[in-house]
């Protein structure tokens, strides 16, 4: 309530300026180039090529879309072109602006150490670099948590249909932890987030800056499965219909990823999840197939076999196979590796993982023994206390999110009103088994395995 109530707000830009180092003060940022992956490193000066990271995109009613970004090197002009590092696509930055609060101030250029947001971006996301066309380099992007909790929502209104999606896709845009799908099996649109709060804050958007209303269903969390196990598996494919068929023969180990792959960049940005290891010795299996096997196992990611949940990671090392000269195709080799997938998996001992929540609550100390309680009610782990001023106690725990719903009104009734909690993803654990076997329960017969 700080920001909205102004409320300590001068103070802290006043500190900002008077004790946090200039940008022209600080070390060159090391980046790294998009093609070679070679380190390069940029000096705060305007001497240097450009170079700047978007860290917001906003949507205002009078000048459309909005890119914020920080400049770390050189300097840019308004009109001129750069380079989206992400995509390989030249952009050109139509109009500059100085911020202050939601005024927009023109301005004409940008140098290092700026904060600026510009205009006439076709396709950039949070976390791009951008940089001169001449002098590329890739900075250290945003990690953003896959969401961890859904709600279908509807417009109220038919009418609304068109606008709700449009709404929607904006929202998306501006926020990468927000993210929308259409749930097929049910005809439903789903929206995702980082809690409860934080869809809340979403369909009250949509009422309050696109006019459209939405009804809402239950929460529901966002599971995801894992493969603890590494098995052996060969599979054939051997389809014939008349004319051609379609013929692949693979021998792969499907397991869980290792650690490597998991601290890797590419896992960590979400830009894969699957850890594919090539063995083929002697071209049993053409490498030109390899694009089409990956695509396979990568299909069959999107619905594990337990109850129809993303799989987080799993690893794949293809070490022998046979093709035949007419009937192997692409297809028919991704077809082969989601045939084989089904297979394999179920040997590999699938688990649930189910999102675990990092909650601190502030409780006057007399209710200290009720909120602990509750927690370990709801299959909480405290991991500590800590005595603040006055006397109140802040209490830290992980704790399941299913078990979290309706948690803010259940701690007020508690402690009289006197608490306040706050809460943030933490990470993924494996679900007990009575937990996930209700969960997987409910799931059979909704989810297309």
């Amino acid at each position: 309530g700080s920001a909205f109530k102004n409320k300590g707000v001068q103070a802290v830009l006043d500190a900002v300026c008077a004790y946090l180092p200039s940008p022209l003060d600080v070390d060159a940022v090391t980046g790294t180039h998009p093609d070679t992956e070679e380190p390069i490193t940029r000096k705060p000066s305007v001497d240097e090529p450009f170079c700047a990271l978007a860290f917001k995109i906003a949507t205002d009613p009078y000048v459309g879309r909005l890119a914020f970004f920080r400049v770390y090197s050189g300097a840019l002009d308004a009109g001129s072109y750069i380079l989206n590092n992400r995509s390989g696509n030249k952009e050109r930055i139509s109009r500059l602006y100085q911020m202050h609060s939601n005024k927009q101030n023109p301005i004409s250029r940008v140098e290092a150490g700026d904060i600026a947001a510009g205009v006439g971006f076709k396709d950039l996301r949070t976390g791009d670099t951008l940089s001169s066309l001449d002098a590329p380099i890739v900075l250290e992007s945003m990690v953003f948590p896959d969401p961890v909790i859904g709600v279908a929502v509807e417009p109220k209104s038919q009418k609304d249909l068109d606008k709700l999606g449009m709404a929607l896709s904006k929202l998306a845009e501006e926020d990468p932890t927000f993210k929308v799908k259409y749930d097929e099996d049910t005809n439903q649109t789903v929206i995702s987030g980082m809690g409860e709060l934080h869809l809340e804050i979403i369909v009250d958007r949509l009422k309050r800056e696109f006019n459209v209303e939405c009804s809402q269903g239950a929460p529901q969390v966002n599971y995801k499965e894992a493969l603890t196990k590494t098995v052996d598996h060969r599979e054939r494919l051997k389809k014939q219909s008349g004319g051609s068929g379609l013929f692949a023969d693979m021998q792969f180990e499907l397991g869980p990823a290792d650690e490597e792959f998991l601290d890797s960049d590419d896992y960590k940005s979400g830009k894969t999840r699957l850890q594919f290891i090539n063995k083929i010795v002697g071209g049993s299996i053409p490498k030109e197939f390899f694009p089409s096997i990956i695509k396979g196992f990568n299909a069959m990611m999107d619905n594990g076999i337990l109850a129809g949940y993303g799989i987080d990671s799993m690893k794949v090392t293809l070490y022998d196979g046979s093709i035949h000269a007419v009937d192997s195709k692409p297809i028919a080799f991704e077809l082969c590796a989601k045939e084989g997938f089904r297979a394999a998996a179920k040997g590999a001992k699938p688990v649930l993982l189910e999102p675990i929540m990092k909650l601190e609550i502030v409780t006057p100390e007399e209710y200290t023994g009720s909120v602990i309680g509750d927690l370990n009610r709801r299959r909480g782990l405290p991991k500590g206390q800590e005595t603040r001023t006055g006397g109140a106690i802040q209490i830290s725990a992980d704790v399941p999110l299913s078990e979290m719903f309706g948690y803010v009104t259940q701690l007020r009734t508690i402690t009289s009103g006197r608490a306040n909690s706050s809460m943030e993803f933490s990470h993924y654990s494996s679900a007990p088994k009575s937990v996930a076997e209700a969960v997987i329960a409910e799931a059979k017969g909704e989810v297309k395995v």
